[in-house]
């Protein structure tokens, strides 16, 4: 079958691709400039006929592969390039080489991936009909690097279908999972600063203490989530953190509070904003004091089509057998910006599973962990799954 073929074939890019992986892991960038992983992309595909784009908000790149087969679909692969702002404790040989930045995230597997993709479809372009998209975006991590990419107009025209991969270093060796709906949630930030008027520890009556009035406000918040919204439609709220006075015996002027909100609906994420707001400042007020609230928008929802969902199902059981993919049950409360993209072009994300074959992968350190470990070898399936999707939307569509 076409797809076992392009896992052969991706089996035999595992050289390039791992050889990428590890020079984009040693070397790991922050936010939407990632000029080192951008200029590793481009020599690693330099020899194929990709026409380039780059935009000025970031260096996030979109190599356009149009087919020899004529006039026809388009669909966008995407991986990420960005790191996270950690000290790497792998040990590795290809460990970090820049203090304080990790691939903690795995998105120098998905970059490598989706070069190795590439690879596979340039190697059979003359089959092609339309136009497949490889998106190599940095600033996932919380600086909105696919929205900046899209306001660029990378991505015009608009494709018709999209998929994205994400690997799980605690998920079965292998192991494709996904789900139609909501796959991921929204993730909002917010600030509150509650205003008192300080004092002398021994003297409360005569100062304004913010203090209690802070630990309120978080209990009263964990009410509303509880109370206000339905547990079919989740939402979760957290305080991360609390900071205020400056000594064992001073009452604080002040207290600032730090924290986000996730859900897994438009409509609650609006209903949640405007909870949190009305907590704040009420109870505030009913003890003679100001709370300001400051949200800031994060990533929304990330929601999968569904058909979409079934065309990378039967792409993965091509690939794999029947046992390769899983239906997860519920989503999942992290976030993605991946998800600006599926709110204008129907499509998916996958997780893949990169936890050592035989080991027990629910004790390995999860993404964003210091020691994070991932098997390359998996890392072929996952170019072949991209591919594997690519060419069956082209040639099919969102077919029944």
């Amino acid at each position: 079958m076409l797809h076992q073929e392009l896992l052969e074939q991706a089996r035999g890019y595992s050289d390039a691709i791992v050889t990428l992986r590890r020079a984009i892991h040693a070397e790991p960038e922050l936010g939407l400039h990632t000029p080192k992983t951008r200029d590793k992309v481009r020599a690693a595909l330099a020899h194929l006929p990709l026409i380039w784009r780059e935009g000025p908000s970031t260096t996030g790149l979109v190599a356009t592969l149009k087919g020899g087969a004529g006039p026809g679909r388009r669909v966008l692969l995407r991986g990420d390039m960005d790191a996270l702002p950690m000290t790497e404790e792998t040990g590795l040989d290809f460990s970090s080489t820049i203090p304080g930045a990790m691939h903690a995230c795995g998105h120098d597997t998905h970059t490598a991936m989706l070069a190795g993709a590439a690879e596979l479809l340039c190697a059979r372009a003359d089959q092609l009909a339309g136009e497949v998209q490889f998106m190599f975006q940095p600033g996932e991590e919380g600086f909105h690097g696919a929205r900046y990419m899209l306001d660029d107009g990378l991505i015009d025209p608009l494709p018709d279908a999209a998929f994205a991969l994400h690997i799980m270093p605690n998920s079965p060796h292998g192991l494709v999972a996904g789900r139609a709906g909501p796959l991921l949630a929204s993730a909002d930030q917010f600030d509150i600063v509650v205003q008192g008027r300080g004092g002398h520890a021994s003297m409360p009556h005569d100062a304004l203490d913010p203090v209690p009035v802070a630990c309120e406000i978080v209990t009263a918040l964990q009410t509303v989530v509880t109370r206000k919204f339905p547990v079919s439609d989740p939402v979760v709220a957290t305080v991360a953190k609390i900071e205020a006075g400056t000594a064992h015996n001073v009452i604080a002027d002040r207290v600032a509070m730090r924290g986000t909100l996730r859900t897994l609906s438009a409509g609650n994420r609006a209903r949640l904003h405007e909870a949190l707001r009305l907590v704040a400042t009420n109870i505030a007020a009913a003890h003679g004091m100001t709370a300001e609230v400051t949200i800031t928008p994060g990533f929304p929802v990330t929601v999968c089509d569904g058909r979409a969902v079934d065309l990378g199902e039967k792409v993965v059981r091509d690939l794999t057998g029947e046992s390769g993919f899983h239906r997860l049950d519920a989503p999942i409360m992290g976030a993605e910006d991946f998800s600006y993209v599926l709110e204008k072009v129907p499509g998916a994300m996958f997780f893949l599973g990169v936890a050592h074959e035989g080991a027990d992968w629910r004790s390995c350190c999860s993404i964003h962990s210091t020691r994070m470990m991932v098997d390359e070898s998996v890392l072929p399936l996952g170019t072949a799954v991209l591919a594997g999707c690519a060419v069956r939307f082209l040639a099919e569509g969102f077919a029944a």
